[in-house]
C-alpha cells in the first residue's frame, strides 16, 4: 500500500485531515508548556519571533516515529515493514523517546538546523532503530510482548503496549550494569484494582512507585527518575465527555508525556491540546529505514520530525488510551501527585485515576521485586492474571 493510500485510509478512520491551529486564540498546551497565542498570530499577521512560532518549533522538535520499510525481518517472520499494523508500537516509541529527551536534554531542548546534532539526541534515536540491535525497536518490543498479544502483523491496544514496555525495560535493565542503563528511569504502570482492561479504578500507589524505583536502582535508592504509564478505558465506543476536561488538564502538568490514543486500528501520539482539540504526531507515513547513531553526525534526521500541525477532536477518540508522565526526582513526583490529587478532587466524580499512599497485597511488578504474601494470596493473584 502506498503512503498516499495509507493516508486516505487513516483519514477515513480518524476523520478529515485537520491541520494548522483551530480557529480560536485559546491557550495551547504542549507537554506541560503553555503558549498564549494572540489573534494577530493566529491570523498569520506576525513575524517568526511570535509565540506561535515558538509553539511550532516546540511541536516540530518532538520525536516522530513512523512506519518504516526495508528493515531486517522480525523474528522468524517475513515482515520487513510494519505498514498497516505497527502504529501503536510507533506511537509508544514516540512517548518513550520524549521521556529520554526530557531526561537527557531537558524540556527546553529544540532542534537546531544550523548546528550539529547533540550526541544525546543521536543516541536516543539509535535506541529506536529498526533492528534487534536497537534496544527499543519494534523487533524487541514484539519479542517481550508475546504474552500480551504482540505479534508482527497484528494491531494491539494501549494496555498491552504499556505492559510490554514494562517487560522490555526490565529485560534491558538486567542485561546492563547500573552505570550504562539504556533507559535511565524506572517504568511504573498505574492500574486498577483489577489488572488489565476489565475495569477497576486506576490507583497510583506511592508505595508501589517507590518500590519500582528501588527495583530500578537494585535497592540503592528509594527514588529515581520514573516514567508513569496509565492505561485507561474511558467509555464504550468513544471517550465519555465527562473525562475530557481532565484529559485536557493533564497537559498542564510539567510531567506530561501526552496520550497514546486514536481510533481502533489507527493509533496516534497526542502531544498537546487547545480547548477540546488534541494535537498529534501521526505514525502512518511510510518511510525508508535509516541508520542513526552517535558516529553519524551528518545523518539526515528530518524524518524523525514533523512540521505539519494536525489535530483531532478529543471527543472522537477511542476510549482505550494511555497517559504518560515523567518525574525527574522525588520532588517532581510529589508535585505530580499533588496535581493529580487536585485534578481527581475537581473531576465531578469522574477521575482519570486517584492517588494513595499505600495499600496491601500488591504484586504489580514483572521484574521480581514484590511484597511478601501468603501462599493463598499468591495463588489468588496468579488466577487473577490469567
Amino acid at each position: 500500500m502506498t503512503s498516499g493510500a495509507i493516508r486516505r485510509f487513516q483519514e477515513r478512520v480518524l476523520g478529515p485531515n485537520r491541520t494548522g491551529l483551530p480557529s480560536t486564540t485559546s491557550d495551547v498546551w504542549l507537554l506541560g508548556v503553555c503558549y498564549k497565542i494572540s489573534e494577530d498570530e493566529a491570523s498569520g499577521e506576525t513575524d517568526d519571533g511570535s509565540v506561535l512560532a515558538a509553539f511550532k518549533q516546540d511541536y516540530s522538535s518532538r520525536i516522530l516515529i513512523t512506519y518504516r520499510k526495508g528493515f531486517e525481518p522480525i523474528k522468524d517472520t517475513t515482515y520487513t515493514s510494519d505498514v498497516n499494523w505497527g502504529c501503536m508500537l510507533r506511537s509508544s516509541q514516540m512517548l518513550f523517546a520524549q521521556a529520554l529527551l526530557f531526561h537527557r536534554l531537558g524540556r527546553s531542548w529544540r532542534t537546531k538546523k544550523s548546528e550539529p546534532p547533540e550526541q544525546e539526541y543521536l543516541e536516543t534515536l539509535e535506541l529506536f532503530g529498526d533492528s534487534e540491535a536497537s534496544a527499543f525497536s519494534i523487533h524487541n518490543l514484539i519479542l517481550v510482548g508475546e504474552s500480551y498479544g504482540l505479534a508482527a502483523g497484528s494491531w494491539i491496544g494501549p494496555y498491552a503496549i504499556c505492559r510490554s514496555w514494562e517487560s522490555l525495560a526490565c529485560k534491558k535493565r538486567k542485561q546492563t550494569d547500573s552505570k550504562h542503563k539504556m533507559l535511565p528511569m524506572a517504568v511504573h504502570i498505574v492500574s486498577g484494582s483489577e489488572d488489565g482492561e476489565r475495569g477497576g479504578a486506576p490507583i497510583l500507589c506511592i508505595e508501589d512507585a517507590r518500590k519500582s524505583c528501588l527495583e530500578f536502582s537494585n535497592g540503592q535508592a528509594e527514588w529515581t527518575p520514573i516514567l508513569l504509564l496509565v492505561p485507561l478505558v474511558l467509555g464504550l465506543d468513544r471517550v465519555n465527555p465527562r473525562y475530557i476536561p481532565s484529559l485536557i488538564a493533564t497537559f498542564t502538568f510539567p510531567q506530561s508525556l501526552g496520550i497514546l490514543g486514536g481510533k481502533p486500528g489507527a493509533s496516534t501520539y497526542i502531544v498537546g491540546v487547545q480547548e477540546d482539540k488534541g494535537f498529534y504526531l501521526d505514525p502512518h507515513e511510510v518511510q525508508q529505514v535509516i541508520t542513526v547513531n552517535k558516529e553519524t553526525t551528518d545523518v539526515d534526521t528530518s524524518s524523525y520530525h514533523c512540521n505539519v500541525l494536525r489535530y483531532v477532536p478529543l471527543e472522537s477518540l477511542d476510549p482505550s488510551l494511555a497517559l504518560g508522565f515523567y518525574c525527574r526526582d522525588k520532588g517532581d513526583f510529589d508535585d505530580f501527585c499533588q496535581r493529580a490529587s487536585k485534578l481527581a478532587e475537581e473531576s465531578n466524580g469522574a477521575p482519570l485515576f486517584t492517588v494513595t499512599q499505600t495499600h496491601s497485597a500488591i504484586s504489580h511488578s514483572n521484574c521480581g521485586f514484590v511484597e511478601d504474601t501468603t501462599e493463598d494470596e499468591r495463588e489468588e493473584d496468579e488466577w487473577q492474571l490469567l
